[in-house]
């Protein structure tokens, strides 16, 4: 792994060589949510993933991001190789009420050990860049309530096994909650899962073109062709030029497609333009 890239993509090239630390895995947690976009736009490129964490790394250091096994897949790698004690987790998240809770694997949850602080005293944080409009900074593994900018969230022991933990999110989030098993896993757990995510017409990243960038004070949300603000300063822009489109993606999400072909951006906003004119259609008049 190139760690000084990284590092550097995250605007940390200072904590080379530090050994591991609350305020570390804070500062590298924040700045990873800050700088690297959750988006699922390889799906709508037509260009297949894998979610080996040495690809999902290679493509953040291109200046690309990914969702959950992707973000976190190269986040645990980028930990391990700066001496953290990190432990993947089969995860599942609950979209609404109407559906059930379950451990589907739809979701890789990462948790940090050896940390003790007064809020962890046994050490162990939830580490999770995979929620879109989830967490900014970890939280302590530690049932209870937990305040990250404007959103409210819950940690308790999960109803669905022994072992397991229960996330709830904000209210305001875009999703319900998410329940992931203490025990660990590889990332081979994930790959079907991935397959249907990438590809079933059923899938959400699919069926619509997502990005999110988490900061301190809320997140940025753009589905197709609605870019949303929620936390402070709340804000719905419709971007209705491929200008306005592919400048918002580069001035909010950092994404400036340059590890893409012309005819490559093209199809990309063809396809964007043709699901909005569809979801248009769809909205009450």
């Amino acid at each position: 792994m190139d760690v000084d890239g990284y590092l550097h993509r995250l605007g940390l090239s200072s904590l080379a060589g530090q050994a591991p630390s609350v305020p570390g895995l804070h500062a590298l947690h924040t700045a990873h949510a800050e700088r690297v976009p959750y988006e699922c736009l390889e799906i709508w490129l037509g260009r297949p993933t894998t979610i080996d964490p040495a690809d999902s790394t290679r493509r953040i250091l291109a200046g690309r991001g990914g969702y959950c096994y992707h973000l976190n897949g190269a986040f645990s790698a980028l930990l391990r190789a700066l001496g953290y004690q990190v432990t993947r987790h089969v995860g599942g998240v609950q979209g609404n009420a109407s559906t059930p809770a379950e451990l589907s694997a739809n979701h890789l949850v990462l948790t940090v050990t050896g940390l003790p602080a007064p809020e962890a005293p046994a050490g162990e944080w939830l580490v999770d860049l995979g929620m879109g409009d989830g967490l900014h900074g970890p939280l302590p593994l530690v049932a209870g309530e937990y305040q990250q900018g404007p959103f409210r969230y819950r940690l308790s022991p999960s109803d669905l096994e022994p072992g397991a933990w229960r996330f709830d999110h904000d209210p305001t989030g875009s999703f319900l909650g998410m329940d992931f098993r203490g025990a660990a896993t590889e990332m081979s757990a994930f790959e079907a899962k991935h397959e249907h995510l990438s590809t079933s017409p059923e899938s959400g990243f699919v069926r619509v073109a997502t990005a999110a960038r988490r900061d301190a004070t809320g997140v940025d949300l753009i589905r197709t062709l609605v870019l949303t603000r929620i936390g402070t300063d709340p804000d719905r822009t419709e971007l209705t030029t491929r200008t306005d489109y592919f400048t918002a993606m580069a001035d909010v999400f950092g994404l400036t497609f340059t590890d893409t072909t012309p005819t490559e951006r093209d199809a990309l906003w063809s396809r964007l333009s043709t699901a909005h004119e569809k979801w248009l259609a769809q909205q009450p008049t």
